[in-house]
């Protein structure tokens, strides 16, 4: 075990399928306490990366530490202090809710308590009620649940809300939220640019095996050149939109030159025109 402080650490990670190069040398780490979305088009290498994280494949060079572990040794004190949520996750349908988490909670040592997990992920109503029985967002939630029966300090979510319809995407959000505000340090990989701007502190592009930026999404914007918006309704005119990359500045001149700017509307870059121009690089 190493004294790194941050719970995951990458260093000049590669993997290769056959002669495929599927990672080509990435450097990510993630803080304690903070969500990480990463993000790239299909076939970027994510579930690749993901995968060597959680210990299920092997790097072919470079340096993977996990809470200061080797994930690939499969130490028991990692596996204690991870949890995962898998795209697709099957449960014994004959079990009910509170059952199902008691007998998960059974393989750790220092679980925590059903009620705690059941409330966290807004399940306490449907203790009693049979798995089979749950809807699809409920299903999902009992995932998280099951991902946190050890208190773990690091949680992988692997596209939570896919096929998920608007509220049933919101609950899971809020479960989320409440375990970043648990202190977990979270990695997150979601095709949903809305969602990962919503919920994660920073983003990670990943493109044709490379981290392409890594930052927050204003960040992002400034590292891609993404323009703001501007835009302002002239009494005796067309609406005007001016795209800049310095708006205080355009503002201040726009203001000095016409005095008033009826209508006016600022739209700050958005995460989603970040990530095409830099997968498009």
């Amino acid at each position: 075990m190493s004294g790194s402080k941050c719970p995951i650490v990458v260093r000049g990670l590669r993997k290769a399928y056959g002669a495929r190069p599927v990672l080509q040398g990435i450097d990510l780490t993630v803080d304690r306490g903070e969500v990480l979305a990463l993000l790239g088009p299909n076939g970027a290498g994510k579930t690749t990366t993901v995968e060597i994280l959680e210990g299920y494949r092997e790097a072919d060079a470079g340096e993977v530490e996990v809470l200061g572990f080797v994930p690939s040794a499969h130490p028991a004190e990692l596996r204690e202090r991870t949890g995962i949520v898998l795209q697709e996750c099957g449960f014994p349908n004959h079990l009910r809710v509170g059952e199902l988490v008691d007998a998960w909670r059974s393989y750790y040592r220092r679980p925590r308590p059903t009620d705690e997990l059941l409330e966290l992920v807004e399940l306490t109503d449907h203790r009693r009620q049979l798995v089979r029985r749950l809807s699809g967002g409920q299903r999902r939630r009992l995932d998280f649940a099951l991902a946190l029966a050890g208190d773990p300090d690091v949680v992988f979510l692997d596209e939570p809300t896919t096929g998920f319809d608007p509220e049933s995407r919101r609950r899971c959000w809020d479960a989320i939220s409440n375990l970043a505000a648990l202190g977990k340090t979270i990695l997150l990989t979601t095709h949903y640019l809305d969602e990962a701007e919503r919920l994660a502190d920073r983003v990670a592009i990943l493109a044709d095996g490379r981290i392409r930026a890594v930052g927050t999404s204003r960040e992002l914007a400034a590292i891609a050149g993404t323009p703001t918006s501007i835009s302002y309704a002239p009494p005796d005119g067309d609406r005007v939109t001016v795209q800049t990359e310095a708006p205080s500045a355009t503002l201040q001149s726009l203001i000095g030159e016409l005095g008033e700017l009826p209508d006016l509307m600022v739209e700050p870059p958005t995460l989603e025109a970040s990530y095409l121009r830099l997968v498009a690089s």
